[in-house]
């Protein structure tokens, strides 16, 4: 996949083909960094006064720079989910096909965590502006278990559109039953979840500590 234009470079286009200003180009970075941040934390709900506020700049300046909260969002969540597809493709070129989907899983999984935002944003939650993204990150997804299972390592059983489900079952809550979920919790349920995916099923020691 070529290199995605970055949310800050979408950003600054201008029709006329003039270069933004420094100032305006900071504020832009900084709108964008502190968008990203509102994501992971808020969702994409996330208002662009409590942007603006995480940026450091007023509402006039966020509208001044930018042209509405909501191709600010779509820019963002375009490139991040940008750099899961380029994740995607570096588990493509692995030349063992089972540690690349392995590897893919746990940075998928890792962001589902760390941005409530983004498994808003896959789940649908930004209506078709992201429909192109989607569609080629689907498509990474049925490369990289096709190519798995062509080598026999994980189960025919399991269709390539099983697999974001299953991955996406795995960013949930904090708390259940009582019970306190430690930092590395999903990458101990992404093991158990990976050795069940793989023929035969091996024994493997599982990341982190149990829940308490």
């Amino acid at each position: 996949m070529d290199t995605p234009i970055s949310a800050v470079e979408r950003l600054l286009i201008d029709p006329t083909g003039r270069q933004p200003r420094a100032d305006a180009r900071r504020n832009v970075e900084r709108l964008v960094t502190a968008a990203r941040m509102a994501i992971a934390e808020t969702g994409v709900d996330a208002s662009a006064h409590e942007i603006a506020a995480r940026a450091g700049v007023g509402v006039g300046t966020f509208y001044r720079r930018i042209p509405s909260r909501e191709m600010l969002l779509l820019a963002v969540l375009d490139e991040v989910l940008g750099e899961t597809i380029q994740a995607a493709d570096r588990a493509l070129a692995h030349p063992d096909p089972w540690q690349g989907l392995s590897e893919f899983a746990a940075a998928y999984v890792g962001l589902r965590s760390e941005s409530c935002g983004i498994g808003e944003a896959l789940g649908g939650a930004c209506g078709e502006g992201l429909d192109a993204t989607l569609a080629a990150l689907r498509e990474r997804f049925r490369l990289l278990v096709e190519r798995t299972q062509e080598t026999g390592v994980m189960r025919s059983d399991v269709a390539w559109q099983d697999v974001p489900f299953l991955l996406a079952s795995i960013a949930t809550g904090r708390n259940t039953l009582g019970l306190r979920a430690t930092e590395d919790q999903w990458r101990r349920t992404l093991g158990v979840l990976l050795d069940g995916l793989r023929t035969p099923v091996p024994t493997t020691a599982l990341p982190g500590k149990a829940p308490c």
